[in-house]
């Protein structure tokens, strides 16, 4: 139970304390008394969403402090959420002039969202217009689906699947003949792309092919000439290495130094075999080709052509002829009717099983619910009264089922349960509200 609640610089308050003892408790008082400052105290104890302006004016923060009892049920989370367990159970809230909040349980830092967890288990704070939700037919819909443990998660994404799917149905119907034109081009557009058929790297495959045939003659008389320098009988740089090599050897046994040198020029020579071997290999293989150049040219130039047809660099023919086939099988998909018509009835199928078994689940709580809340009338005033749910189809399914719920009350004896709204008074739709709650 709430057994304090002291404010200081909240609204018009300097500074209150009040103590709350066992039974019932009731403030009264005038309009503008302040009677609802208290309740909006407690609630911003409780976590509500901060706003500078309750802070007294000329005051720089406002505080509010809110004293429980410690039920053994709120043990629990105490202990998981690290604060203290103790014999009383103190909420501490400080909101300053700029509405920045900070908030204690207990003593130690918490935020606002562990102050709403926490009041969860501690308060109910019943409004003057809570009877207001029972006039729109969702609320009441999600009453008794609360009451009979009713998730329509499930249920919603079967709704919006359907949907998705009858107007993809809708949509490729109308557009047939726009559907029919699209696919043609782009059928004419592949065609030609596929007589190209783009590998994914021959653009620089074959600018590196043409660019070697081009200067095939220039490139065979630098290797040519290459080679010759090596290998001259006379001044080839195999012989003069050759010549070195031998005069060092001749001399090493008088100077320890040439040995390593003289190991260097071995390996030079191993590469300068490899290098000439590497030469007339190629010079064996090399062959200008003018035939192939013609076709490569060739190649190149349908290349080119359909870059600049479809405006694009030649590089990204590959992947505009990838976009196309991806294009033309979604064209493909939407035009296939009978497949669309498929997936549509499956989709309805799907959400009008799942809309039917919740239908069948409200038919069971509603005279469940119905029962508890005539038994909790008997101790609000209403004695004699019967509150009624009533169920029927609505007009068209929707993403919470089939069901139009309704909440009918007779509010004295002998009286035949009508539409809330059209018999109850506002008291009793608050008597009401608190029933249900």
């Amino acid at each position: 139970m709430l057994l304090a609640l002291r404010l200081r610089d909240f609204v018009i308050v300097d500074a209150l304390e009040v103590d709350f003892g066992p039974g019932f408790t009731v403030l009264t008082g005038e309009t503008g008394a302040g009677k609802s400052i208290l309740i909006d105290a407690l609630q911003l104890a409780l976590g509500a969403r901060a706003d500078a302006a309750v802070v007294r004016e000329g005051a720089s923060q406002a505080e509010m402090c809110a004293e429980f009892d410690s039920p053994p049920h709120c043990q629990p989370w105490l202990h998981e959420a690290g604060f203290a367990q103790e014999d009383s159970l103190l909420l501490r809230r400080v909101i300053d002039a700029q509405g920045r909040s900070r908030a204690w349980i207990n003593g130690s830092p918490a935020t606002a969202t562990q102050l709403r967890q926490l009041g969860t288990h501690l308060l109910d704070i019943h409004g003057q217009h809570a009877w207001q939700s029972l006039m729109r037919a969702d609320s009441v819909r999600s009453l008794l689906d609360a009451y009979a443990g009713i998730d329509t998660s499930t249920l919603q994404r079967l709704w919006h699947a359907w949907r998705s799917a009858s107007q993809a149905l809708a949509a490729a119907q109308a557009a047939q003949e726009s559907l029919l034109q699209e696919r043609e081009r782009l059928l004419w557009q592949l065609e030609e792309l596929d007589k190209l058929s783009p590998g994914a790297d021959e653009w620089e495959q074959l600018n590196q092919q043409h660019t070697r045939l081009s200067h095939a003659q220039a490139l065979l008389e630098t290797a040519q000439s290459a080679l010759r320098h090596l290998d001259d009988d006379e001044a080839g740089a195999d012989r003069l290495l050759r010549r070195s090599l031998q005069q060092l050897q001749d001399q090493a046994h008088l100077e320890p130094q040439f040995d390593a040198i003289v190991a260097v020029l071995h390996d030079c020579l191993a590469q300068l075999a490899d290098a000439q071997h590497s030469l007339q290999h190629y010079l064996d293989q090399a062959d200008p080709d003018p035939q192939l150049l013609a076709e490569l040219d060739a190649r190149l130039g349908l290349w080119m052509q359909l870059a600049r047809r479809y405006r694009r660099p030649p590089q990204e023919l590959p992947q505009l002829q990838h976009t196309w086939q991806e294009q033309l099988q979604a064209l493909d998909a939407a035009a296939d009717l009978p497949q669309l018509t498929q997936q549509a009835e499956q989709a309805h199928a799907a959400y009008l099983a799942a809309a039917q078994q919740i239908a069948q689940q409200r038919r069971e709580a509603a005279p469940r619910l119905a029962r508890a809340i005539t038994q909790a009338m008997q101790t609000l005033g209403m004695q004699g009264g019967r509150f009624a749910v009533h169920i029927q189809p609505l007009p068209e399914p929707g993403a919470q089922g089939l069901d139009d719920v309704q909440f009918l009350v007779a509010g004295h004896p002998g009286a035949t349960p009508r539409p809330l709204g059209k018999v109850a008074s506002g008291g009793e739709l608050s008597r009401l509200s608190l029933a249900i709650a």
